[in-house]
């Protein structure tokens, strides 16, 4: 066989039956020169979350397990679409769910970890000369339910898929040209930038960038597979993520990301007492909630308020375990607060250069926005803040870092 190329196409590439023919276009230029392809597939448009609010519509509380049953009808009908594209323009493909080409994950339903993935049946039929395209987001479990891999999961599918049959690469498709250094919908000056580390890419994937998921650059840093994110509606090149390179460092700051879909919950009057924090977040954790930043307040009173932020997805299910946790520890009561945006700033270069935070707090500071909350880590500064003031505070930290200036890294 040849070099095996995955491709994946997102939502917005297969969105109506003209870009599906598009995509089928693209795909057909790259078997005429000879490539064998693997094809992975999001559902179209908004499909996905339609269906959410289809469920919602039904119940407050849909069973996490018969939400995959429903979610994952969308890239079933995008596989078959594309397939039937392809062969419209004469040439072989065939369409599969996650589960028919062996993508095995773990039970936890609408938030599922891939465990291994049985290429036997893509290999027999790229033998064939046949393009194989596959339903992303999905798999199933050792029980042959059906399972969902979070938002985003088709990028987890591409980047495993290009793992198990080391492929030469795996290209993202996306209705943006690549990677920028911020949302150019909030900063139109925002530039693109020709290349990225994973470690830069994977804080940006986690901090709000949409571009990709984080767990699947998690995958790709781990096993070293390059990634090329590109748009579909042209051949322009994107954004190279790969590893670290000595010219990134002369970079201080990558880009500016923005989040506004977590909320903060606050647990107050928590008695100050060792090992009731480990109690609070090991409940949570057992509950499969991702906790993202925390903050606890110095005690004065022999209590403490105790903050964080979770997904505001994982919202309703977070109170119900806190609440009985409040009741249990002795603590007062829990607030909610989802009027709050997350912003970031990220790159390898801080590590090497001073002054960085106290520059971002500058920016906040001209344009009068408080900070509620601040995490850092080796290459990367978050700030929660209200959300009335996000996207003056993304712009004001792009113009304060420069960062409409271009951007080239070499090899």
């Amino acid at each position: 066989m040849s070099d095996i190329i995955v491709q994946k196409y997102g939502g917005s590439s297969v969105a109506n039956p003209e870009k599906i023919m598009n995509v089928a276009k693209r795909v057909t230029s790259y078997k005429m020169k000879g490539c064998d392809l693997v094809v992975v597939v999001s559902a179209s448009g908004d499909t996905t979350d339609e269906l959410i609010e289809l469920a919602h519509k039904i119940t407050d509380d849909p069973p996490e397990r018969e939400m995959d049953m429903l979610i994952s009808t969308g890239e079933q009908a995008s596989v078959a679409l594309l397939a039937m594209a392809i062969d419209k323009l004469g040439f072989e493909a065939i369409s599969f769910t996650g589960a028919q080409v062996g993508i095995i994950t773990d039970s936890s339903y609408t938030k599922a970890k891939i465990l291994d993935i049985n290429t036997k049946r893509i290999l027999e039929e790229l033998r064939k000369g046949k393009i194989v395209i596959v339903a992303g987001f999905q798999g199933v479990n050792l029980n042959h339910d059906i399972t969902t891999l979070g938002r985003g999961g088709s990028d987890m599918t591409g980047v495993a898929i290009a793992k198990v049959l080391n492929a030469k690469m795996c290209e993202i498709y996306t209705d943006v040209e690549g990677v920028y250094t911020a949302d150019p919908r909030i900063v139109p000056n925002a530039k693109k930038l020709n290349r990225i580390s994973y470690d830069e890419m994977l804080e940006m994937a986690s901090l709000g960038a949409k571009v990709m998921q984080a767990r699947s650059i998690e995958c790709a840093k781990k096993f070293n597979i390059k990634i090329h994110v590109r748009s579909s509606f042209n051949n322009r090149e994107g954004t190279i993520i790969s590893e670290e390179v000595d010219s990134m460092e002369n970079i201080v700051v990558s880009g500016v990301t923005l989040n506004k879909e977590e909320a903060k919950l606050t647990i107050c009057d928590v008695p100050d007492k060792p090992g009731l924090a480990a109690k609070i977040f090991k409940k949570l954790s057992l509950a499969n909630i991702n906790i993202d930043m925390i903050i606890q307040n110095i005690s004065r009173t022999r209590c403490t308020d105790i903050s964080f932020t979770v997904l505001k997805e994982d919202l309703k299910k977070t109170l119900k375990v806190t609440k009985k946790i409040v009741r249990e520890i002795g603590a007062k009561e829990v607030i909610e607060d989802q009027d709050i945006a997350k912003v970031s700033i990220v790159g390898v270069g801080m590590k090497s250069h001073s002054g960085i935070a106290a520059k971002m707090f500058e920016a906040l500071a001209s344009k009068n926005i408080n900070i509620e909350m601040i995490s850092t880590s080796e290459i990367k500064i978050s700030c929660v803040i209200k959300k009335r003031f996000a996207e003056d505070a993304v712009r004001a930290i792009h113009d304060k870092f420069k960062l409409y200036k271009v951007r080239t890294i070499k090899e």
